[in-house]
């Protein structure tokens, strides 16, 4: 395990925005500081942690990628999610007490290790940290929840063009290129999200590719052409995140029920 003390704050973080609340006092800023135990470094395939591990800690990815996946009853290994950095992994735990699913980096990686007994204590003094980690889960439901819309029918080239857009929103909210981005993930990997084949992810890829959609260079991405990909994408890719928010209100009330107990165990934070 390679752990390191961090040498910048919170609130000095490039990340700053996604990750803790706006509109904070400077003494808050200092309490919100003291969040972080260490920095974590992975290097590409190695594991954050695996399924049933006892939970501890969330871990907020400064830099790099991860996907989650989840064993089947055959054995094989089902992508969850993929995530990137400003996004916070380690939540699955909350509701039981282990991680239910593995974390695997898909690239040399950093994450700041958040200890969530330290979590409960600051979230007493820091208002706002509370309704900030709310969000937080919001936002990963709110995404879990477009997945299972875009698997419940949409066809091989919806799901691809729907991905794309995707990833294309989250780069950009993060100040990188919409339109030019690399893929960390394998063609394996993302047909395990999509719930397609890795035969079906390259030829609808070259297909993209043949109708000047996109340019793809083994894992390198050029959007050419957003509206056609969204053409293709259909209605999920066109959706914006308050929709999505109000189908998750919709269609998640009745949750998981680790969802729920993650929900109540958080919503005693600052209580």
């Amino acid at each position: 395990m390679n752990m390191t003390q961090p040498l910048s704050s919170c609130s000095n973080c490039g990340l700053h925005e996604l990750c803790i609340p706006t509109d904070l006092s400077a003494d808050d800023l200092k309490r919100l500081d003291q969040l972080v135990y260490a920095r974590r470094k992975l290097c590409r395939g190695e594991e954050l942690y695996r399924a049933g591990d006892q939970f501890g800690a969330i871990y907020s990815i400064r830099s790099g990628s991860f996907k989650k996946e989840v064993a089947l009853e055959d054995g094989r290994q089902q992508v969850i999610d993929f995530l990137m950095s400003g996004d916070v992994l380690g939540m699955d735990g909350i509701g039981t007490d282990r991680y239910s699913c593995n974390a695997v980096a898909l690239e040399d990686s950093v994450v700041c290790v958040i200890p969530f007994v330290r979590l409960e204590a600051i979230s007493r003094e820091v208002r706002g940290l509370q309704h900030q980690f709310h969000r937080v889960m919001g936002r990963e439901m709110v995404r879990h929840q477009a997945v299972k819309m875009l698997l419940g029918g949409a066809r091989a080239g919806e799901r691809v063009a729907a991905f794309l857009l995707t990833l294309s929103r989250r780069f950009e909210e993060r100040g990188y290129s919409a339109s030019e981005f690399i893929l960390r993930m394998n063609r394996e990997d993302i047909g395990s999200f999509l719930g397609i084949q890795l035969e079906t992810v390259s030829r609808v890829l070259s297909q993209f590719h043949r109708d000047n959609l996109v340019a793809v260079m083994q894992k390198y991405i050029r959007i050419l052409n957003a509206p056609g990909l969204r053409h293709v994408a259909g209605s999920m890719g066109e959706a914006q995140p308050a929709t999505t928010a109000k189908a998750l209100l919709a269609v998640s009330l009745p949750a998981h029920q680790d969802t729920k107990r993650a929900a109540s165990k958080v919503s005693a934070l600052g209580a």
